[in-house]
């Protein structure tokens, strides 16, 4: 029988979860045993009670819940003493943050354990139920069109009363992915007049079909300006600079801009100057999704709301997670697509294929040592 463990999350402003009550009969209904910490769910409004009737043991102690476990669920990359219970080759997926502190991941592998970072998914159409990045960013452009309306000292909608006509809010979305898309959808709800850029040629129908319009330098290299898994290519110094002209124009009468713009394993980045900051209106707001990556506006202070020329720049962190219930039970269906393959329903154990696309791509520890290409480049064997 395969056992799965979850344990509270050792940062405790971290309130999302790996389970949850629907996914726990899910994983009993596969023949696996799940062992929950006391409490690992209040976060996410899942109460141990909740997680009992769906068929789990509640254990009172991280090292009592990953006793004898082949499976840890987390959602932060664990710390090492969390792992003391896990057996030798014992699978650990989350969100791993393979980009930063190698030292930390090292450390991770020669606990011998078998990593699996939910960042590095593959984005091909067998693995969009796995996708954790997608559920998660979009509930981040959710919140952040959220938080800038709760900030916004004046209306979204159009609003015409017997005492004149309240002009609608214009919301500017910078990055057209997932977050972007949600961002703009949520504008439109609200009301705003919404525009959006994105240098990937794809976007622009994806925007226009939110009913928002879109705004690019369109040349020959933006047609050119998307990787085969769907990334956005970084553009040339030319073509910024067009581009930076653009969009500082058009900030000047934007009041709520949300910016997404994200390279994977790079610093974000700028997409807003000081300059442009100065020449916005007073009031207007930008919620920068790129703040855990250093922003993609050039006053952003990560985890802060900071005030500049009358400008309020939003530089909070972990979006979704201030939406614990719906994140966490969206992340915990994405690993729950991930590990049903990994299991022999007969024989109710693990077994992986190595060779399977998905398992290769997440792959960042096995036997001691550091295995994704992303982390051993340049190494001899």
């Amino acid at each position: 029988m395969i056992t799965i463990a979850v344990v509270s999350e050792s940062d405790k402003s971290e309130l999302r979860v790996g389970l949850s009550p629907e996914t726990v009969k899910k994983y009993v209904g596969l023949g696996c045993k799940v062992q929950v910490q006391s409490g690992a769910g209040a976060g996410s409004r899942f109460s141990d009670k909740d997680f009992q009737e769906a068929g789990a043991t509640i254990a009172k102690s991280a090292s009592a819940a990953t006793k004898g476990a082949d499976i840890l669920l987390s959602v932060r990359r664990p710390p090492t003493a969390s792992l003391k219970g896990l057996g030798k080759g014992a699978l650990v997926i989350g969100l791993l943050d393979p980009f930063d502190d190698k030292a930390g991941l090292q450390a991770l592998a020669k606990k011998g354990v078998t990593a699996f970072t939910m960042e590095f998914m593959p984005r091909i159409s067998r693995a969009q139920s796995m996708d954790v990045l997608s559920s998660q960013s979009n509930l981040a452009g959710y919140k952040a069109v959220v938080d800038a309306a709760a900030h916004f000292n004046r209306a979204m909608p159009m609003m015409m009363t017997a005492a004149g006509t309240v002009p609608a809010a214009r919301a500017f979305v910078m990055g057209a992915g997932v977050a972007g898309l949600q961002a703009i959808a949520t504008a439109r709800r609200m009301g705003a007049i919404v525009t959006a850029t994105d240098v990937r040629p794809a976007a622009k129908e994806q925007v226009e079909s939110l009913g928002a319009k879109f705004i690019a330098v369109e040349d020959d290299e933006f047609k050119q300006a998307e990787t085969a898994a769907g990334y956005a290519k970084e553009m040339s110094s030319a073509y910024k600079k067009k581009q930076a002209a653009l969009v500082a124009e058009h900030l000047k009468s934007q009041d709520i801009v949300v910016t997404t713009a994200l390279i994977p394993g790079r610093p974000a980045p700028t997409l807003i100057t000081a300059d442009m900051v100065k020449s916005m209106r007073p009031g207007a707001i930008i919620v920068d999704l790129a703040a855990e990556r250093s922003g993609n506006c050039a006053m952003t202070k990560p985890g802060k709301d900071v005030e500049s020329h009358g400008v309020t720049i939003m530089g909070r962190l972990n979006l979704p997670g201030d939406l614990p219930v719906s994140a966490s039970s969206l992340y915990a269906r994405n690993l729950f697509a991930f590990i049903e393959p990994l299991i022999d329903k007969e024989k109710k154990r693990l077994a992986i294929d190595w060779k399977d696309e998905i398992v290769v791509g997440t792959l960042l520890a096995k036997d001691g040592k550091l295995v994704h290409p992303t982390l051993t480049k340049g190494k001899t064997s």
